[in-house]
């Protein structure tokens, strides 16, 4: 059925305006990889906005070498896996018995669930009940205080009541265990719900940094959000400049851009992968149960 002429005009207003909202979302971004790339006179002077003046990319050199750089980039991608493969894990042996009607006590698990994402312990208390079970100065203290998600636990719950009943009984019938059932069904045909709550627990664990100022002094342990915020807000960084020349070609803001550049450029390459799942595991996770 042809589009009427209303419908049109309504449709390329439409695209312009998602056009500019994406430029306007991406403007800061471009700024930034502009300035990692432009040399120090031209920051200095307000030269860049869009596009790099005198291209120079010494200031990834300097930061890719950076040991204490290396070692909090490391340190993120060890927890990001880490953390996001556990807590899949965890969500999911959690939601899968939710989802079935005939479990015991499980209107009361779900209200205090639910309970948990209006009302939360606070930061003190966290802090104490961290430090009486021993994780204070450990990678652990990253991983097992936000190892659920309570918005996750439902999305995974509400989808995994969507999986045809037909195909667990044939499996029982096959002498399948529940655990079986839910490794060998259940989660394969929940990969959409799975992708979704993949990406919320990487994301997270990747920008997260009040964790570590909390229960973290070790600098060893540090991860990347530390070392950028010590290298943007406190200006501190063990990054030497060599000589005079060096001090020419990278300003403090060429830095600082290229910390930020490199460090967004892991969940870059990893959001594509899920993209495709997202929308709907999202969808279908919400609005079934």
């Amino acid at each position: 059925m042809n589009q009427t002429k209303g419908e049109k005009t309504f449709s390329i207003v439409n695209n312009c305006l998602l056009l500019i909202f994406a430029i306007i979302c991406l403007a800061p971004f471009i700024h930034i990889l502009a300035q990692s790339l432009s040399s120090h006179r031209a920051i200095v002077s307000g030269e860049v906005i869009f596009w790099p003046i005198e291209l120079n990319v010494y200031p990834y050199v300097e930061i890719l070498t950076d040991p204490a750089f290396l070692k909090a980039f490391w340190i993120s991608i060890l927890r990001t896996v880490v953390g996001t493969f556990g807590s899949v894990l965890f969500t999911c042996l959690l939601a899968y018995p939710l989802s079935k009607a005939y479990i015991k006590g499980r209107g009361a698990i779900l209200f205090l669930i639910v309970f948990t994402m209006m009302f939360q312990g606070g930061m003190i208390p966290t802090f104490l009940v961290v430090r009486s079970v021993g994780l204070l100065d450990s990678f652990w203290a990253y991983i097992i205080p936000n190892l659920i998600s309570a918005f996750c636990v439902i999305i995974i719950k509400n989808f995994f009541e969507s999986v045809p009943k037909e195909l667990e009984e044939s499996a029982l019938i096959d002498g399948c265990s529940n655990l079986g059932i839910l490794f060998r069904i259940v989660i394969p045909v929940s990969m959409p719900a799975i992708a979704t709550i993949t990406l919320f627990y990487a994301v997270f664990q990747w920008n997260s940094f009040f964790d570590a100022v909390l229960f973290v002094n070790d600098r060893s342990l540090f991860p990347l959000q530390i070392y950028l915020r010590e290298l943007i807000l406190l200006d501190e960084s063990n990054i030497a400049l060599k000589d005079n020349f060096e001090r020419q070609l990278v300003a403090n803001e060429s830095l600082n851009a290229a910390a930020l550049i490199v460090s967004t450029v892991p969940i870059l390459l990893v959001y594509p992968y899920l993209q495709r799942y997202f929308v709907k595991g999202i969808m279908l996770g919400s609005v079934k149960g």
